[in-house]
């Protein structure tokens, strides 16, 4: 008597189980839906503000940025900057490694507006 109800109650579990789990899956597969729709609409904004805002932004910045000539400015000899205790170990020793002639100053001033 108690092996035949703890069969049925069994059975009852299962069908009970497996109806929450075919619940679950559709709810699951709906959400899936859902989010893949949504996913779909936000990678399109996101493309669109990409092409449209930043890359534009980039372009005038690069464009800004390189077209100007930038005037060399007036040398003041500060005694606490361009000090040479010695050396650089290359050239002449008075060029820093990535030397600038039209930016960086040498002691002295800017090369060729002596």
């Amino acid at each position: 008597v108690h092996g035949e109800r703890f069969l049925m109650a069994a059975q009852v579990a299962r069908v009970s189980v497996r109806g929450l789990a075919t619940a679950a899956s559709e709810g699951l597969l709906k959400a899936r839906a859902a989010e893949s729709k949504h996913a779909a609409g936000t990678v399109s904004t996101w493309k669109s503000i990409s092409l449209f805002v930043a890359l534009p932004c980039i372009a005038l910045t690069a464009y800004n940025a390189f077209s100007a000539h930038m005037e060399v400015p007036e040398f003041v000899p500060y005694e606490h900057l361009r000090k040479r205790a010695k050396k650089f170990p290359w050239g002449d020793g008075n060029h820093s490694l990535f030397h600038n002639a039209h930016t960086n100053a040498l002691p002295t001033g800017f090369e060729g507006h002596h």
